[in-house]
């Protein structure tokens, strides 16, 4: 009598609990450190969110592929996601501002949480997601790597699933610390404004010059060449072909 129960202790899957579980394990990890290193992370460690985490790798300013998924990530987009593009989780119009997200988690380094939405389609019902990253160092010792974890709550319908970014916060790795607003600009300056040489037209001095002769003219230039007769041995012995 008396005994304050959490909800969370009966819904092991609320999403609240996982992303909370998963930053308590990412917290005990730093030991002292701004950021954890990736090969501190076992699965071990995370087996309450071990379905819904993944690992990141930056590959490109505000773009990541996922080195490894949990299964949860894996049946929202209806295949092995091993390899794959960050992004293919969002859907064309919120990929800029889902970049610039990723982009200042690696940067500053700090923590992001991003809430998501996916309409609801034929066979698709709707579907509403949280998603957090939390930096991590790679063996080198630079932030290109993040421990991440997805959770959607309702039925996933046909797959794939993407997402449209409803809204997103960063955290610094500190209390107390600055964050890195995310924009463009932290992208670099000429990743995104980079476009395909156009090919260039031939100047007109380049192009083949319009023939002024004539078909007469043209036919007087050639030589009318006569074969010369075989002599009589080439006859009796013809060369072998």
């Amino acid at each position: 009598m008396g005994q304050v129960l959490q909800l969370a202790d009966f819904n092991p899957d609320q999403p609240a609990r996982i992303m909370a579980d998963l930053r308590a394990y990412w917290d005990s990890l730093r030991k002292g450190r701004a950021v954890p290193a990736r090969a501190d992370v076992h699965p071990h460690g995370i087996h309450r969110a071990l379905d819904h985490a993944f690992i990141l790798e930056r590959i490109a300013p505000g773009a990541g592929r996922f080195r490894l998924a949990g299964q949860h990530l894996i049946d929202l987009m209806g295949m092995e996601v091993r390899g794959m593009a960050f992004c293919s989780l969002a859907n064309p119009s919120s990929r800029g501002r889902w970049s610039d997200v990723l982009e200042s988690v690696f940067r500053a380094p700090q923590i992001a949480e991003m809430t998501l939405h996916a309409k609801a389609d034929y066979a698709r019902p709707e579907l509403s997601a949280r998603l957090l990253l939390l930096p991590l160092a790679s063996d080198l010792g630079d932030v290109t790597r993040a421990l991440g974890c997805i959770i959607a709550e309702g039925q996933i319908g046909i797959a794939p699933r993407r997402f449209d970014l409803v809204a997103d916060q960063v955290l610094p790795i500190i209390d107390g610390g600055k964050t890195l607003t995310p924009s463009p600009s932290d992208l670099g300056q000429d990743w995104r404004s980079a476009r395909p040489a156009k090919l260039q037209a031939p100047l007109p001095a380049e192009l083949p010059g319009k023939r002024t002769d004539s078909p007469e003219s043209r036919r007087s230039r050639f030589r009318l060449i006569t074969p010369q007769p075989l002599d009589q041995a080439a006859r009796r012995n013809p060369p072998l072909g």
